[in-house]
């Protein structure tokens, strides 16, 4: 039996976690095939929950990691520089 798709960026996130700081650049390359689209809602769904069952540091470390994935991925739109 094989481990959905899902459950495989819910165990990435847990990892995420739970790693040393510092290392989850690290923990992210080595699972490079995950990071997509899926893997960044994911991201958002879980801070989501994190956030309403009272753990907004680590809803705002799971939004944060989102957000710098979705730039490196071109999902993310940047703001136009003021001139």
């Amino acid at each position: 039996m094989t481990v959905s798709r899902q459950e495989q960026y819910f165990n990435l996130i847990d990892q995420l976690m739970r790693c040393p700081n510092g290392e989850e650049p690290n923990l992210l390359t080595a699972h490079s095939e995950l990071i997509d689209q899926g893997f960044i809602e994911s991201l958002v769904q879980v801070s989501t929950m994190m956030a309403h069952e009272n753990n907004p540091d680590g809803a705002k470390f799971l939004i944060h990691v989102a957000r710098e994935l979705a730039k490196e991925l071109g999902l993310y739109p940047e703001a136009p520089a003021n001139s």
